[in-house]
């Protein structure tokens, strides 16, 4: 389940309120609906084989998704997650008389485009779609204000419908480790995590080429976790031999995906934090890895110049040149002190951004749709409202 989702959710369940997370059902086994947290309840509707699908064909049931969402019991707000979501949510929330809230968390760029522009549309309709969810949703909710841009800017989106609210980070669950476990001793390179879907998108290939050209003598290991995007075979084949070209084929573990406890655990062990994506709408990696006090080095797009302070909390690198990337990671190895103070100020900025804070400005939108005129903040005369995700 997407992170922000989920969280907000509790956040916002917290509040007083109710919130209802449907999504559509990917295995025989799950049930119609089943609670998540106190006041959050999360649903499983039937569109297509109850089986996981690649995203290109979710487009084919977006239909019969609509149609079973319009069963449920009408609901104060629909905020949509991702276009296809939208596509079917919108005419829903037009039927029960409710706004509709739209989230893109990424935004397709044309095939001729080059990848900083953003991810290929995994289906026909995608394009237009976000276009006409931009245009006819009450209210857009970008996770940065890049990601605002690209709304006005590419889809058409009104600035005074669009919204930026920024994610958080569970700075309990990700969190550093003791003081005398950062140090490493001279024998041991340690790891340098990227955590990412296995796609092109991510610039996966840089990191590895990048640790590549570290000296032997300090260069750590690259640890790549997460899960292989179905409408990519044979990208991790393509990986590895890579990494054998380069000379870091042992030095390469691909870990697959893991469980939030587990990537925490990654987190805190790992020596830096790699974020080499062409494009991002905000980077949330990044902050997980600062509330881990681990510095993060990451390219300059999208959203991560605002993930990552640069100087501060890592570093923003411009030039996606290898040899660029292996000096800046050789250059903070190799500076335990100046590695330190990133730690000590990736964290505190982490503890600024948590989950509280974003589901209040998320409110914040609601009430604006739900009550014109009045106060953005989380109090007021009503504390039942109930949405939809």
């Amino acid at each position: 389940m997407n992170v922000v989702v989920r969280h907000q959710a509790e956040a916002l369940a917290a509040f007083g309120h109710e919130v209802s997370i449907v999504t559509r059902r990917s295995a025989a086994n799950q049930p119609a609906s089943m609670p998540l947290a106190p006041g959050v309840t999360l649903h499983f509707l039937d569109a297509g084989p109850p089986a996981a699908l690649p995203k290109g064909e979710h487009e084919h049931w977006m239909a019969d998704f609509s149609s079973r969402l319009a069963e449920l019991e009408p609901h104060d707000i629909i905020h949509s997650h991702h276009w296809f979501s939208g596509m079917a949510a919108l005419p829903v929330a037009r039927r029960w008389g409710v706004p509709h809230v739209q989230s893109f968390h990424s935004i397709a760029a044309d095939d001729s485009t080059p990848l900083s522009a953003g991810e290929r549309a995994e289906s026909p309709g995608r394009m237009r779609g976000e276009a006409w969810l931009a245009r006819e949703s009450d209210s857009l909710v970008a996770i940065s204000a890049a990601e605002a841009t690209t709304i006005m800017g590419r889809l058409g989106g009104a600035t005074e419908r669009t919204a930026v609210v920024l994610p958080g980070v569970d700075s309990t669950a990700f969190r550093p480790v003791g003081p005398s476990s950062r140090a490493f001793e001279a024998d041991d390179r340690g790891y340098l995590l990227v955590a990412a879907r296995l796609q092109p998108l991510k610039g996966l290939d840089l990191a590895i080429a990048a640790i590549a050209g570290v000296p032997a003598e300090i260069r750590p290991s690259l640890v790549i976790a997460g899960a292989a995007s179905a409408d990519y075979n044979g990208y991790i084949e393509e990986l590895r031999e890579l990494a054998e070209r380069v000379g870091l084929g042992p030095q390469l573990r691909l870990v697959g995906p893991r469980s939030r406890e587990d990537l925490a655990r990654l987190f805190r062990g790992a020596r830096l934090v790699l974020v080499p994506s062409h494009s991002e709408t905000y980077g949330l990696v990044a902050l997980e890895g600062a509330a881990s006090g681990v510095p993060a080095i990451a390219a300059a797009s999208g959203g991560l110049r605002e993930a990552v302070v640069d100087g501060v909390t890592g570093l923003v690198l411009e030039s996606r040149e290898p040899r660029v990337w292996a000096d800046a990671i050789a250059d903070l190895l190799a500076d335990p002190q100046r590695a330190q103070r990133m730690s000590v100020a990736a964290r505190e900025h982490a503890l600024r951004l948590d989950w509280t804070r974003s589901a209040a400005s998320l409110l914040g939108v609601y009430r604006g749709l739900l009550s014109p005129g009045t106060s953005q903040g989380t109090s007021g005369s009503r504390q039942d409202h109930r949405a939809v995700a």
